[in-house]
């Protein structure tokens, strides 16, 4: 885990909280993702699935789109992602896809991450890309976003029933 993070990635990480907390108020799972190149955003985007009826609607997908989009080209080398949770496998495998660079992770996902955590798709020796992860920066504000909006989504679901009975 890298401990000595520079000023610009807390800035471009911050802003993927702030963009995850958008997604949580939207009823979105919260995840934000800010797609940097030479100290310039490209894109940023927050998860949209529900809202877009789109399961491929992740941020990252999203970040990556707008990007690629921006840049006429399907391949955004020398690129840094942030993401505030750890990219699922759809994510990771366009990620690799797109030769990003860097990708600086704020939480691991145990159960589905592709970054090291369940799956390795973005150091995979037998890919032909490999990206640099870098993984804990605003870690605890990201769990603790997620770990609030999903306590949220239970205690709702939880009241709905009660209603229901």
């Amino acid at each position: 885990m890298n401990e000595i993070w520079s000023d610009a990635d807390r800035k471009f990480m911050s802003k993927a909280l702030e963009l995850a907390q958008r997604a949580a108020d939207e009823g979105e799972v919260p995840v934000g993702a800010v797609l940097v190149e030479n100290g310039e955003v490209l894109a940023s985007c927050h998860n949209a699935p529900i809202g877009r009826n789109d399961v491929s609607a992740h941020a990252e997908l999203l970040a990556l789109r707008q990007a690629c989009e921006l840049k006429q080209n399907y391949r955004l080398p020398n690129t840094t992602l942030y993401v505030t949770l750890e990219p699922c496998s759809m994510c990771a495998g366009a990620i690799v896809h797109a030769r990003i660079e860097r990708v600086v992770i704020a939480t691991k996902e145990p159960r589905a991450g592709a970054a090291g955590s369940a799956l390795n798709v973005l150091n995979n020796q037998s890919l032909n890309h490999r990206c640099l992860v870098e993984f804990g920066l605003n870690e605890n504000e990201s769990s603790a976003l997620l770990k609030k909006f999903f306590k949220n989504r239970r205690l709702a679901q939880k009241n709905k029933k009660q209603k229901v009975s």
